[in-house]
């Protein structure tokens, strides 16, 4: 904007908001910027407080989790889905395996090179960081995938915001008294 601009009225109340705005982007304190994750950070599954590598993938919408052994069933009229968890904890090193079962929450279809793929998602409860997150999750085999939790944009827009160039930024340290996200169903 040249000076002559500045001097009108508008002008003046244009140069004072932009400078109001710097300031108070400069004066924010810590608490008020979001969290930064990197592209792999730790998570833990709850209840079962086994830790996992999680990826997090701009790329995909949905968040997947390893799951074998996937089999649909009804319960009191509802649609379930139980599954086994079968991964390594990443503190322990042992193998953790868990016998799952949650309602079905929706069936997610993917289309890719591979053709097309209905896949059951489970709301789950995940940390990461210092917060509890119920999120969904795809249920497919990934064992032979790097990682056996892979975060997408409808968790990573919980989370703050992603640096590509970065991992393991927080480690996943959810005690009882943990701040708690409760999934917030949207257009799925």
């Amino acid at each position: 904007m040249s000076l002559s601009r500045m001097s009108t009225p508008v002008g003046r109340m244009i140069a004072g908001l932009a400078a109001g705005c710097l300031l108070s982007l400069g004066t924010a304190s810590a608490d008020d910027s979001p969290k930064v994750f990197g592209w792999v950070e730790k998570a833990e599954l709850k209840p079962w407080d086994i830790k996992v590598k999680a990826k997090l993938d701009s790329g995909a919408l949905t968040s997947s989790i390893d799951a074998r052994d996937i089999e649909r069933f009804e319960k009191d009229g509802d649609d379930w889905v139980r599954f086994r968890f079968e991964m390594e904890d990443e503190d322990t090193g042992e193998a953790a395996s868990e016998d799952v079962e949650r309602p079905l929450y929706r069936v997610l279809t993917v289309r890719g090179a591979g053709g097309r793929d209905e896949r059951p998602v489970v709301l789950l409860n995940l940390c990461v960081g210092d917060t509890v997150y119920e999120e969904q999750f795809s249920l497919r085999n990934r064992s032979k995938m790097n990682y056996p939790v892979l975060l997408g944009r409808r968790t990573i827009s919980h989370l703050g915001h992603l640096d590509v160039r970065e991992t393991f930024e927080h480690d996943a340290e959810c005690g009882e008294d943990a701040e708690f996200v409760e999934h917030e169903p949207e257009d799925d």
